[in-house]
C-alpha cells in the first residue's frame, strides 16, 4: 500500500505541473494561431499572461490583420491594448480602409481610436456618407414673415480631421446659422418660398465644415413652412408699449392736477380761516371803538340798518331769480 502511494505522488505532482501549464500557456490559441500560418511564439503568450494582457484580445486581431495582408505587429497591438484602446475596432477599420482605397497608417487609426472616436465608423462614413437632419430652424425675412426650415446634411468623415475635429452639433449650428442669415437677407418670404435652393447655394458657399471632422457634401431643403408674422406681432406690441406710456403720462398729468387742486383746496380753506379769524375780530373792534368814543351809539346802529337792508336786498335779489313752480288748475 505504501509503495502504490509512493508511485501516485510523482503521477499527481505530473498532473498538476501539465494543469497549471496548459491553464497559465494559452496553448489552444497558440494552436489555432499557427493552423492561421502567422508565427506566434509560445514565449510572447507566457509574456502576456505576465503582463496582465489577455492574449486572444491581441492575437485574433493579429491573424484578421495578417489574413488581410494589413501590416501591423503584436507589439503594436498590445501597446494599443495597453493605452486603453480597442484593439479589434482599429484591426477592422484598417481592413476597411484597405479595401476601400483610404489611406490609414495604424498610428492615425490608434490615435483617432484613443481620442474617443470610433474609427470603423468613420471609414464607414468615408464610404458611405451620412445624412444628418437639422432640427426646425426659425428665420425672419425682411418683411417680418417667420419661415421654418428643415434641412439635410450629406456629410462624409475626413480621416484627417477627426482629431481634434468638431462633430455633427457643430455642423447643425452652422447650418442654422447659415439659413438664418440666407432668410434674413431676402426681402419677403416669397423670394424664399420661390427659390428655397438659394438657402443651399448660400450655406454651401460660406465653408462650413471648416475645423470640423466632416467634409459637406450638399445641403437639400426638407420642408419650408411660413410661421407667424413677426413683424406685425413687433409693431402691435411696440403699439401696446406706447400706450402704456401715454397712459403713464396721462395718469401722471392727473396726479399733478390733483395735486395742485388740493394745494388750491388747502390756500383757500386757509384764506377762509383768515376771514373767519377776522370777522372774529370785527365786535372786539366796535366794542373798543365804543369804549374809546371813536364810534357813537346812533353811528353803531345806523351801521346795523344798513347792514340789515343789505341782507333784505339779497334776499329779495334771490327769490327773483329763481323759477316759479307751475301753477295746478283747480278740480271741477
Amino acid at each position: 500500500m505504501e509503495g502504490i502511494f509512493v508511485t501516485a505522488i510523482p503521477l499527481l505532482i505530473i498532473i498538476l505541473l501539465l494543469w497549471m501549464f496548459f491553464t497559465f500557456v494559452p496553448v489552444g490559441l497558440w494552436i489555432s494561431a499557427i493552423a492561421a500560418g502567422v508565427n506566434v511564439g509560445i514565449m510572447t503568450l507566457v509574456g502576456m499572461r505576465l503582463r496582465r494582457v489577455p492574449p486572444a484580445r491581441i492575437i485574433l486581431p493579429f491573424i484578421k490583420a495578417q489574413k488581410a495582408g494589413v501590416e501591423t505587429t503584436i507589439d503594436k497591438l498590445e501597446a494599443h491594448y495597453l493605452a486603453g484602446g480597442n484593439v479589434d475596432n482599429v484591426v477592422d477599420a484598417l481592413i476597411a480602409a484597405q479595401r476601400a482605397d483610404i489611406e490609414l497608417t495604424f498610428e492615425r487609426a490608434a490615435a483617432i481610436d484613443l481620442a474617443g472616436r470610433n474609427v470603423l465608423e468613420a471609414v464607414q462614413m468615408s464610404v458611405n456618407p451620412k445624412v444628418i437632419e437639422t432640427p426646425v430652424i426659425s428665420a425672419v425675412a425682411k418683411n417680418g414673415i417667420e419661415l421654418k426650415v428643415k434641412a439635410r446634411v450629406t456629410v462624409r468623415a475626413n480621416i484627417d480631421r477627426l482629431v481634434g475635429g468638431a462633430g455633427e452639433a457643430t455642423i447643425i449650428a452652422r447650418v442654422g446659422e447659415g439659413i438664418v442669415t440666407t432668410v434674413g437677407s431676402g426681402e419677403s418670404h416669397e423670394e424664399i418660398l420661390e427659390n428655397p435652393d438659394a438657402i443651399s447655394r448660400t450655406v454651401l458657399q460660406k465653408g462650413l465644415d471648416a475645423g470640423t471632422a466632416f467634409e459637406i457634401l450638399s445641403i437639400d431643403i426638407a420642408d419650408v413652412d411660413v410661421g407667424r408674422n413677426i413683424g406685425a406681432t413687433l409693431q402691435i406690441d411696440q403699439a401696446e408699449a406706447d400706450k402704456s406710456i401715454a397712459m403713464a403720462k396721462a395718469a401722471e398729468r392727473r396726479f399733478a392736477a390733483q395735486a395742485r387742486e388740493q394745494e388750491m383746496r388747502a390756500r383757500v380753506e386757509e384764506m377762509r380761516a383768515r376771514v373767519v379769524e377776522a370777522e372774529a375780530q370785527i365786535p372786539l373792534a366796535l366794542a373798543a371803538a365804543l369804549k374809546e368814543g371813536k364810534l357813537g351809539v346812533m353811528d353803531y346802529y345806523h351801521m346795523q340798518n344798513i347792514l340789515a337792508d343789505t341782507k333784505m336786498r339779497e334776499r329779495i335779489g334771490d327769490d327773483d331769480g329763481q323759477e316759479m313752480p307751475p301753477q295746478t288748475e283747480p278740480r271741477k
